[in-house]
């Protein structure tokens, strides 16, 4: 009854090789990349959530996008990614219509969520460096959390009209239940300009400004009015930046695929290599866990809490020490005021950039 469904829905859908799943072969390199991603991911999440509960200096208005972030991300390696495992060595979705819609929709929060967060740490990032003097009225405690609300918010009322319209779908090709681009061709361009495109040129325009600014301090333009910029300012822009680049390379050529199919889906569709198709599908579930990678890359915070939050499950009373330590250097010591920041110390970008 259910191959049946899922072949009247392909045909539906007209889309060439729908009622075929992949080689063995791709499915043993398909699944090899997701047992990859489910690991990094939730080792990788874990260790930024631990890591900004467990260091002050990472404990900032900023840092709050940074794990929603990265529960955003946590969530797919924890149910959906695990279906679409099962799906794959059963080579059928063998969970029921209810884990079906159930994996979609939380995809899809997934999805949104660490777009709309992603267009959030980069409007934090620009009031923060282009617009400080009025960061700390902006960002308060209160305001903070009120905007993270709104972000998830936006995510929720982004994700349910897929319920009304019905495009969550299982697709063989990708062994998901998933967005299925040609249920409506006005819905899938909605979806792809408001939850892709948009968020792409408000980031974009955020980071351009940051950009401009590094740039005239830099160059010293305007000496006597130039701002100061931190070597950790630049640094955490540049983390954050990656964060957003890789974002957009590994879910832009789904984006476009389905704007294609939108605008003509009767000729399109068909002619859409599968490997294309697979592809951009799996480099979009790769991105989840690159988060984590970069962050301990690029931020010598996040780095040092790794270690030390590893070396801890080896060594458990390692842990408890560190906490101690760094609690008790917390009351010596004054609250600083650029507790955003790896360094404390207030230095010119030009020496360190």
């Amino acid at each position: 009854m259910e191959r049946r469904a899922r072949s009247a829905s392909c045909l539906s859908r007209n889309e060439s090789g729908c009622g075929e799943s992949a080689s063995s072969g791709l499915s043993t390199a398909l699944a090899s990349v997701l047992i990859f991603t489910i690991v990094v991911d939730i080792l990788g999440n874990v260790l930024v959530i631990l890591s900004v509960y467990r260091n002050k200096k990472l404990r900032n208005a900023g840092n709050i996008f940074v794990v929603s972030l990265s529960v955003a991300d946590l969530v797919v390696a924890l149910y959906p990614y695990p279906l679409v495992l099962t799906a794959i060595f059963h080579n059928d979705w063998t969970m029921g219509d209810l884990h079906c819609q159930a994996s979609g929709f939380i995809m899809g929060l997934s999805v949104i969520g660490s777009i709309f967060n992603i267009t959030a740490i980069a409007i934090n990032r620009y009031c923060y460096i282009c617009h400080s003097l009025h960061y700390d009225r902006l960002y308060s405690l209160r305001n903070t959390c009120c905007y993270l609300g709104l972000t998830w918010l936006l995510t929720a009322l982004a994700t349910v009209p897929n319920f009304f319209v019905g495009s969550l779908q299982y697709d063989p090709r990708i062994y998901s239940c998933t967005f299925t681009q040609t249920v409506s061709s006005y819905y899938t361009i909605s979806v792809v300009v408001i939850h892709f495109l948009i968020p792409v040129l408000v980031v974009s325009y955020c980071y351009l400004r940051i950009w401009v600014l590094v740039i005239q301090v830099k160059q010293r333009v305007k000496p006597d009015q130039r701002p100061k910029l931190k070597p950790s300012d630049v640094r955490n822009f540049l983390m954050m930046f990656m964060v957003f680049v890789l974002f957009a390379v590994c879910w832009a050529p789904l984006n476009l695929i389905g704007l294609a199919v939108a605008i003509n889906p009767v000729k399109v569709a068909p002619n859409i290599p599968e490997w294309l198709f697979v592809t951009s599908y799996f480099m979009a579930y790769f991105n989840s866990c690159l988060n984590a990678i970069i962050y301990g890359l690029l931020n010598q915070n996040f780095r040092k809490e790794y270690k030390t939050i590893l070396l801890a499950v080896c060594i458990p009373r390692l842990l408890l020490t560190e906490t101690s330590r760094c609690a008790t250097e917390g009351l010596k010591s004054k609250p600083s005021p650029a507790v955003t920041n790896n360094n404390l110390a207030e230095l010119n970008v030009l020496t360190n950039v």
